[in-house]
């Protein structure tokens, strides 16, 4: 049984004969093997081992087919013929019409040579050879990816052949020679060389896909990016941008990872007259740091920075109203949070004054709520120390703690009634405040007790495959007048956005500078319709009525007098054909909307609709604002889907804002995509711009893309 055994170890260690199986296990020569097959014998005279008709070999989850395996003694010589199979454990599968191979393994040759990777992408060759045991040679190769995506007569939708492809497990590279790829049978690009890492390489230095474009700002221009393998654990990408209106544009990413953490920097910079007609450096950062410190606390810094207002969106890196650098430490307990961070702001409006623009160090909050006690009820506390510092305007330091606790209970009849409690205490440190009667400092306290409860009663009605909600909520909110001198600085509730989510708020404003003084009422209605297959309808509304008619809201917050404008939400989802959300503010004498915003989608995936319309009334702060987004989406086959979309400024100065369509294939093997977009806005150098790109996604190969416009 010796030849016989030689024969499946042989055998077996086909699997490394192609060299291009990326994770092809180690064999094992003490795993027990089996093998099956019609007849078998053995020439002694000759030394050759045979074995005829459904030969199978096994051994642990590789397996080897064939119709006919000879195993020659004398020249350590193995062949197999006839329908060999060989099922690697990875599962890639390999096929061939006739293989040899010699006992060291380092010597090897496949006729009729295929393969089926375990990504489902196909390699296939007219013979393949291995030699020296490092270096496997296929003749007259074809690889593709594509496994539903078919051209006409059945080839794939694209292919790469070449007259040879070499890989070489020492340098673990695959070098191809003379590559055509070809789509649609047709050939559309040809080299002469081409190489890349094997499959078992992750990460190797190289230059990367270009990405050319043509616009009225750069003129022609192409990005090449080159990847640097550093280490395991870093690598820097160098894609500078060079056009023929503009000097090269140096910038690239650095990144690394740690065993605790992450970190990501990009860097660029270039020399332009676009402001002013003056030459000047312009430049940005955009850094990322995510540290774990131990399993409950970890810290962060987050560096955005730009040399102007426009340089980012200009050069097409991004285009925020504000770069936001962040300096943070936090920590998660089982029932409390605690935070400390530093914030820098750099806005990028044409309003924005920078020296008006606070710096925001050291800022600490904590927040607890403890465990349930036999009752239910439960103690709350958050803590606060906040400091803030400008170059022009008001400086201020401010501690804070907030005591309560609170409790729930539902009777008999299912009603539920919440009750909780807060005394907010607050010390404030102040320079340059603006008052009535011009900048103040000082030091200022403020002590102020809060209680609220809470009502619900939730009905609820089966009827047939639906079920109906219907719930009356109130609550009564007591709290002393006033609260609010204007010697305390505001600084963090500025902006007021009433609505449906904060009605029930025991402080409608958006943070700690500013309280909700007075005693009020609140009132309103949650009712749902719920189908059996998932359609639903639901339907908020509510109002409030402060006893007093002073108020520390704004005009145009709909909280500026004692009724309060009514809010209302509306969602309609019938099924997955339609869905509505109607968020709306009414005035409270006229009933004409102050605030409305629709979100809808509707039709099937043949043609969707998609609609967002928003209008504001005018604030104290903001103008007021009608503006209307919509798009249609159409899959129209299986792999290409279409869309339109247009947004417009509905106020008597707009107009249309921008409008695009693109066009898309997707399928197993590639990813085209064709996309037109114009834009009208301007923003100082930057002006309306209109563009059109296009974009290849080769599986396995990379990404071609293009702006033409």
């Amino acid at each position: 049984m010796k030849p016989i055994r030689h024969i499946a170890l042989i055998l077996i260690l086909l699997a490394l004969l192609p060299g291009i199986s990326a994770h092809a296990q180690e064999f094992d020569p003490e795993q027990p093997i089996l093998m099956t097959a019609d007849e078998l014998n053995f020439d002694q005279d000759l030394g050759i081992a045979t074995a005829r008709g459904n030969v199978e070999i096994v051994q642990g989850e590789r397996v080897l087919n064939a119709d006919a395996v000879t195993y020659n003694q004398r020249d350590d010589i193995v062949t197999a013929s006839g329908n060999v199979v060989l099922l690697e454990p990875t599962g890639e599968v390999i096929f061939a019409e006739f293989a040899e191979l010699t006992d060291d393994m380092r010597e090897g040759f496949l006729r009729g040579f295929r393969m089926l990777l375990n990504d489902d992408t196909r390699l296939a060759a007219v013979s393949a050879q291995r030699r020296g045991g490092t270096r496997t040679e296929l003749s007259r190769a074809a690889y593709s990816p594509c496994l539903t995506c078919q051209g006409r007569d059945g080839e794939p939708l694209w292919q790469v052949n070449a007259r040879s492809v070499i890989h070489d497990s020492a340098a673990r590279e695959v070098v191809y020679r003379d590559a055509t790829l070809e789509f649609l049978g047709l050939p559309v690009l040809y080299t002469p060389y081409l190489s890349h890492p094997d499959p078992t390489v992750e990460r190797k230095s190289g230059l990367l896909t270009p990405t050319f474009g043509v616009s009225s700002l750069l003129g022609s221009s192409i990005q090449t990016p080159y990847f640097w393998a550093i280490d395991r654990d870093k690598d820097l990408t160098f894609d500078p941008i060079l056009a023929t209106d503009n000097l090269p544009v140096l910038t690239g990413e650095y990144r690394q990872r740690f065993a605790d953490g992450t970190h990501r920097t990009r860097i660029s910079g270039t020399q332009d007259d676009a402001q002013n007609d003056t030459n000047r450096i312009r430049g940005h950062i955009d850094s990322e740091s995510r540290f774990s410190i131990d399993e409950l606390w970890r810290w962060g810094l987050d560096v955005k920075l730009a040399s102007d207002d426009t340089y980012q969106q200009r050069y097409g890196f991004s285009n925020p109203d504000t770069l936001t650098n962040h300096l943070f430490a936090e920590g998660f307990g089982s029932r409390s949070y605690a935070v400390g961070e530093a914030y820098y702001f750099q806005g990028l409006r044409a309003e924005d004054e920078q020296d008006e623009i606070p710096i925001v160090a050291p800022k600490f909050n904590y927040n607890f709520v403890s465990d349930p006690n036999s009752f239910g009820g439960m103690s709350t506390i958050d803590a606060n120390l906040q400091a803030l510092t400008r170059e022009e305007g008001a400086t201020s330091q401010r501690v804070s703690l907030t005591p309560g606790w609170q409790i729930s209970h539902t009777d008999s009849l299912g009603s539920i009634t919440s009750f909780r409690t807060s005394l907010q205490t607050d010390l404030y440190n102040t320079e340059d405040v603006a008052t009535s009667t011009g900048p103040d400092s000082g030091v200022y306290g403020r002590v102020f007790p809060q209680a609220i409860v809470t009502w619900r009663y939730p009905w609820v009605r089966r009827a047939g495959t639906s079920s109906q909600i219907l719930e009356p909520l109130t609550a009564l909110v007591l709290a002393p007048n006033g609260g609010n001198p204007e010697n305390i600085p505001n600084e963090d509730s500025r902006s007021n956005e009433f609505d449906e989510t904060n009605l029930f708020s025991a402080n409608r404003f958006a943070g700690s500078d500013r309280v909700e003084g007075g005693q009020r009422v609140v009132y309103g209605l949650k009712t749902g319709l719920f189908g059996s297959s998932g359609g639903a309808t639901t339907l908020i509304v509510g109002q409030s009525y402060r006893f007093r008619d002073s108020s520390p809201f704004a005009d145009g917050s709909g909280l500026e007098d004692q009724f309060s404008d009514i809010v209302a939400s509306l969602q309609v989802s019938p099924s997955s054909f339609f869905d509505l959300l109607y968020k709306t503010r009414f005035d409270k004498d006229s009933f004409r909307a102050r605030r409305t915003e629709i979100t809808a989608t509707a039709g099937p995936q043949a043609l969707k609709l998609d609609l967002n319309y928003v209008f504001f009334d005018r604030t104290a702060e903001f103008a007021d604002r009608e503006e209307v987004t919509a798009g249609l989406t159409s899959q129209i086959t299986e792999r290409w889907s279409a869309n339109i979309n247009t947004r417009r400024d509905l106020t008597s100065d707009g107009g249309t804002l921008s409008y695009g369509a693109s066009l898309l294939y997707k399928c197993d093997c590639m990813d085209f995509e064709l996309k037109y977009r114009c834009a009208f806005t301007r923003d100082r150098d930057v002006p309306p711009t209109e563009a059109l790109t296009f974009r290849i996604i080769f599986k396995s190969l990379g990404q071609v893309s293009s702006a033409l416009l």
